[in-house]
């Protein structure tokens, strides 16, 4: 069955010059999403704007939900999960901003972030897309809203012990995350969780690439909008929190690890070539089998007590991916 808008009026009624379209994708996230929007209409004033919900068959009452709080909300219902690229596009075909906004439901501002990066777009030289600063739910940094471009390297070292040993380190493209200067900062990647940019520059690029089902869509993105000669900003003064896995964790055990390996093979065979793309997967086999020998080696130091749940994610994780390398994608992401 194919999707279906649900209801059709806007929070600001549309007109030839509208600011700003709002886009959020929904899955699971009704009671975020109801916060979410709370803080945007608290903090977001002097620009015309509509918000756009697209529900990817999660089917969760969040129709319902807009229809008694924000009736004003624009909203589709998908009749199948398109995934998160298909998705935004779907509904960004119906917006008339001219600016775009794509926002996680399980978001909330801190501080007006949409005036503060509406303001910067106009100011910053060669402005291609603009990021906020995300935090997690207990106030710290969300280290993942700026990145660099994968590669073979950063993602073989990727780490949280060697994120947090060298967190300046070009290899993860987060150094501009504790610089002391409160101004935005030319960067390689910037979270889907916060975007912005022109509509005009999303239409040049050719809107989101549906190669991916999630994760790297955002990354392309900003690549395709580096390569067409323009800048990816992180604005550290625009801050919202993001909770991070708000749909994701409620999806099949460790699907997300997978699929954010998937997602970067997907991109790297793509950007770099077939063979970049094969010695991708080539490194995780190594990886996986490094870490999971080195589990079992360290298994008797984690096997009892509350260590063991811990262990068995671990080892259950690399599993995973082992198989994934291997080529057996479909038995685990499936």
């Amino acid at each position: 069955m194919a999707s279906h808008v649900y209801t059709e009026v806007s929070f600001i009624r549309m007109s030839d010059n509208m600011d700003l379209s709002i886009i959020i994708v929904n899955w699971n996230s009704k009671d975020y999403l109801q916060k979410c929007i709370a803080s945007i209409l608290a903090l977001t004033s002097g620009i015309t704007y509509e918000i756009v919900v697209i529900d990817n068959a999660s089917f969760d009452g969040v129709g319902e939900m807009l229809k008694k709080f924000y009736p004003q909300v624009r909203f589709i219902q998908s009749d199948k999960n398109l995934g998160f690229a298909k998705a935004n596009n779907t509904a960004f075909k119906v917006s008339s901003g001219s600016h775009i906004l794509f926002l996680n439901p399980d978001t909330e501002l801190f501080v007006p972030a949409i005036n503060i990066m509406f303001d910067y777009i106009h100011k910053l030289p060669k402005a291609g897309a603009l990021g906020c600063r995300l935090l997690n739910a207990d106030g710290s940094i969300q280290t993942s809203c700026i990145q660099s471009f994968p590669t073979i390297l950063n993602q073989l070292l990727s780490s949280e012990f060697l994120r947090a040993l060298f967190p300046k380190s070009s290899l993860w493209g987060m150094a501009a995350l504790f610089s002391a200067e409160n101004w935005p900062k030319e960067v390689e990647m910037i979270s889907g969780a916060c975007i912005m940019l022109r509509r005009t520059l999303f239409e040049h690029v050719g809107l989101f690439s549906e190669d991916y089902f999630m994760y790297a869509e955002d990354l392309d993105l900003c690549y395709k909008i580096k390569q067409a000669g323009y800048a990816n900003y992180y604005v550290p003064d625009a801050i919202a929190i993001h909770f991070g896995g708000g749909s994701t964790e409620k999806g099949p055990r460790d699907f997300s690890a997978v699929m954010m390996r998937e997602s970067a093979w997907r991109f790297l065979r793509k950007t770099r070539g077939r063979l970049y793309g094969l010695a991708y997967r080539i490194s995780m086999l190594i990886s996986a089998i490094g870490r999971l020998v080195l589990l079992m080696i360290i298994s008797p130091l984690y096997l009892i007590g509350n260590g063991r749940a811990s262990w068995n994610a671990s080892f259950r994780k690399w599993r995973v991916i082992l198989i994934w390398s291997l080529g057996f994608e479909g038995s685990v992401i499936n």
